[in-house]
């Protein structure tokens, strides 16, 4: 399983809408980030060190760098001798200030990387939380293919050969696409949210037994794949057995759900056998899904609209005497 967490040599070199400016550090590029929450260490340069969150990422905005600015050379040392004390991933300037001499030369000293960002504060703190909340997100690995179809993430999975990436293929060729075939990376953003992506090595590649491994990308197109996607239906399937056939799902009334990282998601479990077109009905599982999404559920509405016409044919069938 991938580990979570970011380095900051993987910010910098990746995230060139951050617009960081490398100034001193290049030793700390290694440094492992493992929090997503963000640090403007005000307080602590006026030299109240107690719960000093050190383990983030430390933004200097207007604010830090004028304070900064304002202390007298020996009483800016002192400071800048307790700041690094401290074990730091590394420490961002915003607006495009310049860091103070003391800072670039104690980075310099300690190994910790040191950049300015012409981006205004807020903004930066936006940016670069919604890149840790991502990096740092807790995750799964599950077998199954990932495909999009209409719009709703679907996870298919069971069974290693019952058919999950034949079914995937055939709903390319209709027209929907690819996320990830055979393992599926599945990250919580939030405490309702599932992501699911591949990894690099296998986007957009899909194995199907007798013809091998698969560039979808290049069969059919650029939008037949996507990196990611919200998973919002899991099918499971299954090979049918005829002595369970009576428990399958005959109504859809209730609706199953499986939880993954904690997270909630609808499940459905679709028997397979000879005759049964199983991309079709994915694609109706997934339309069906939609149509909950909107409130409407067709199975309870008929059944409500069963229950109604059972009463009114008991009314007339026996009716109240005066």
């Amino acid at each position: 399983m991938p580990v979570p967490g970011i380095t900051v040599e993987t910010i910098l070199r990746d995230h060139e809408d951050l617009q960081l400016v490398l100034i001193t550090g290049e030793a700390g590029l290694s440094n492992r980030i493992n929090s997503a929450e963000i640090n403007r260490p005000g307080l602590s340069l006026t030299g109240f060190f107690d719960f000093f969150a050190n383990d983030r990422i430390q933004i200097l905005g207007k604010g830090e760098w004028a304070y900064l600015n304002s202390l007298s050379e020996d009483k800016l040392g002192e400071i800048t001798d307790k700041f690094f004390e401290f074990h730091l991933n590394c420490i961002i300037y915003t607006h495009g200030n310049e860091p103070q001499i003391p800072f670039v030369e104690r980075a310099k000293e300690k190994g910790i990387p040191l950049f300015k960002t012409e981006i205004a504060t807020h903004r930066f703190i936006t940016l670069i939380s919604q890149i840790l909340d991502r990096a740092l997100a807790p995750r799964t690995m599950r077998h199954g293919v990932l495909i999009e179809v209409f719009g709703i993430g679907t996870l298919l999975t069971g069974r290693s050969g019952v058919g999950k990436s034949e079914t995937a293929l055939e709903l390319i060729e209709r027209g929907h696409r690819l996320v990830a075939d055979d393992m599926v990376e599945i990250r919580r953003l939030s405490e309702s949210y599932l992501i699911g992506s591949c990894s690099d090595l296998l986007r957009h590649h899909m194995e199907i037994r007798g013809l091998g491994i698969l560039n979808i990308k290049d069969l059919f197109g650029v939008g037949s794949v996507r990196d990611h996607k919200l998973i919002e239906l899991i099918i499971n399937l299954k090979e049918w057995e005829e002595q369970t056939s009576g428990d399958y799902e005959r109504t859809g009334i209730e609706q199953s759900m499986e939880e993954i990282l904690g997270v909630s998601v609808p499940f459905i479990e679709i028997p397979v056998k000879p005759g049964r077109n199983i991309p079709i009905i994915v694609e109706t599982a997934a339309m069906n899904q939609r149509l909950r999404k909107m409130g409407k559920n067709s199975a309870k509405e008929f059944s409500n609209k069963l229950n109604t016409y059972i009463q009114q044919s008991t009314i007339e069938t026996n009716p109240i005497k005066d």
